[in-house]
């Protein structure tokens, strides 16, 4: 299959590889980044002609005008994906402008390039079917899976809901303790900080606009970050009294049985 990927970015050249392995054409379009000749296209109408797939990997500011652009050279033989860290607003402008003709799904690789570099497998992906395209969702889960994905399906509002809770938060506090130094080559870091290397990695590897657009794009994040930031100040001055260690211990984990 031939997949026109629009944005050339840490994700989408980590896509564009995945793909590549994994026996896929693909087309690129993105002016501001260097693409491999053998993939690269002038415009973003020359990159989708010929593609079945048309994978939108840019910014989700961007997403609007690529699409209106796009819209009048898209077929009926095609499927739209995003492939960003939030669901709720690309779903709803896939269903907007695409509509009823053009066959759309959005979906969240829950990876990228430290993780395919390490290996890690198997990967996940949380898929967001359109209510107007179940088959599209179905080809995407059936996509993902010959990639080596483990594949979840869910709404776009629950999507964000989660990953305001997951990760909008373990950026939020990633990003808070990478400003302050605490992972600047500690050398006596004990086995409980050694856990939270690859989320700083994590923050440390991404480009800015995407810790803030995982912080600024999902409606639910500000709430999680409050509420957060609500109950450390709450244990903080707990600690300061030093004559109230009640709830003070961290419970275990609840029981999967």
């Amino acid at each position: 299959m031939t997949f026109a990927i629009l944005g050339f970015g840490r994700f989408g050249k980590a896509f564009a590889d995945l793909l590549v392995k994994a026996g896929h054409s693909v087309r690129v379009y993105d002016p501001a980044a260097a693409v491999p000749p053998a993939w690269a296209c002038s415009t973003a109408v020359e990159a989708v002609v010929e593609a079945s797939w048309i994978v939108l990997a840019m910014p989700v500011p961007y997403m609007r005008q690529a699409l209106m652009q796009l819209r009048p050279h898209l077929h009926t033989g095609q499927t739209v994906i995003d492939v960003g860290s939030v669901k709720m607003e690309p779903c709803g402008l896939l269903d907007e402008v695409l509509g009823d003709a053009i066959a759309h799904v959005g979906t969240h690789p829950l990876f990228g390039p430290l993780s395919l570099a390490r290996g890690e497998r198997p990967l996940r992906t949380v898929i967001c079917a359109s209510a107007r395209h179940p088959e599209a969702a179905a080809r995407a889960h059936a996509l993902f899976e010959t990639l080596g994905c483990e594949v979840l399906e869910q709404t776009a509002e629950a999507h964000d809901r989660v990953m305001a809770q997951t990760h909008a938060l373990a950026f939020f506090i990633a990003k808070g303790l990478v400003d302050i130094g605490a992972d600047d080559g500690l050398p006596a870091a004990p086995p409980s900080f050694q856990g939270m290397k690859n989320m700083l990695a994590a923050v440390r590897g991404d480009a800015g606009h995407l810790f803030a657009a995982i912080q600024r794009e999902n409606p639910f994040a500000a709430e999680a970050r409050a509420r957060l930031l609500a109950e450390l100040t709450r244990i903080h001055e707990q600690l300061e009294r030093q004559d109230d260690d009640t709830g003070l211990s961290i419970p275990e984990a609840p029981s999967s049985d």
